[in-house]
């Protein structure tokens, strides 16, 4: 016998949301000791407690924020199974997950005309590398994501979204780079790891056995092309990326070999996708038409 239902897990999520039992029986205009019942009631189902007091304040228990997280996704499920029942169309949350040079480049089109189709969709983007994006949804904290190659999920269905063209980029007082030895002992400036981009250009320059000095980590693609412009390092970025911050005439751009270059955008999710991502995944994106396929394997 199940021991969830949908109001019990509303009236927890907005006692945590809240912060204590008296705002939530406001919002919820419901009588203090209706909330307080309920809470209790879930507890002794569940046999843990999900709360604990934080001076007049209530926080959720280690246990209360697992439960937090399934809340969230099985009433915002409840909230999607009514839209599209009544209307036919996506409703609710959408939780995606992108590169921050995919967000910055590629997304503000798509995700405007998305708005404009599906404008009662509530699209919460969140940015990270590769790594980061892959470890949320394996928590199910995000429901897509927009990742880049190499990378390995092997229970995640992916779909290629756009092809991106690699390059590396130093300030213009470098000599030009022809190949990975003409680095030598580089500063590379780059995301923290787990970024594909990071992890492509490491591989190539360590076949040629060139050794990096050091790696300077940043949190955004403007302070790190503020620091290559400035001379402290090389990047690779893609082209793309490039045109949208109008940065191309700021550094100075080397080609890379071609299996280094060409990459792919990948937008990977879990099992079936729900309405709001497949309304997303129609939408024109790349002039090609990929099919979904399921990861094996690193790129």
């Amino acid at each position: 016998m199940r021991t969830l239902d949908l109001d019990s897990l509303e009236i927890f999520r907005t006692v945590v949301t809240e912060g204590g039992v008296i705002r939530a029986a406001e919002k919820l205009n419901r009588v203090q000791s209706n909330v307080t019942t309920r809470v209790r009631q879930l507890e002794e189902r569940l046999g843990v407690r999900l709360f604990r007091r934080k001076g007049r304040a209530l926080e959720p228990s280690p246990e209360g924020l697992v439960l937090l997280q399934y809340a969230d996704r099985l009433l915002r499920l409840a909230d999607e199974a009514q839209g599209v029942l009544q209307s036919g169309r996506p409703r609710g949350v959408f939780r995606l997950g992108s590169l921050e040079s995919t967000a910055g480049s590629r997304l503000p089109s798509l995700l405007s005309r998305y708005h404009l189709e599906y404008p009662e969709v509530t699209v919460e983007l969140v940015t990270g590398t590769t790594g980061a994006l892959l470890r949320r949804m394996a928590a199910f904290e995000i429901e897509a994501a927009f990742v880049s190659e190499p990378f390995t999920a092997p229970d995640l269905n992916s779909r290629v979204m756009f092809d991106e063209e690699l390059v590396l980029v130093s300030s213009k007082s470098q000599k030009k780079i022809r190949n990975a030895a003409d680095l030598g002992a580089v500063t590379l400036v780059a995301f923290a790891s787990g970024c594909s981009y990071r992890q492509r250009l490491q591989e190539w320059i360590g076949l040629a056995g060139v050794m990096p000095a050091r790696v300077l980590e940043f949190s955004s693609y403007q302070a790190m092309l503020a620091c290559v412009s400035a001379g402290s390092g090389v990047a690779i970025v893609p082209r793309s990326l490039l045109e949208a911050l109008r940065a191309m005439d700021d550094v100075q751009l080397h080609p890379l070999p071609e299996a280094v270059r060409r990459n792919h955008t990948h937008l990977v999710w879990h099992g079936t996708p729900s309405l709001a991502l497949e309304r997303l995944m129609a939408m024109p994106a790349s002039p090609t038409r990929p099919t979904a396929q399921r990861v094996k394997r690193a790129a």
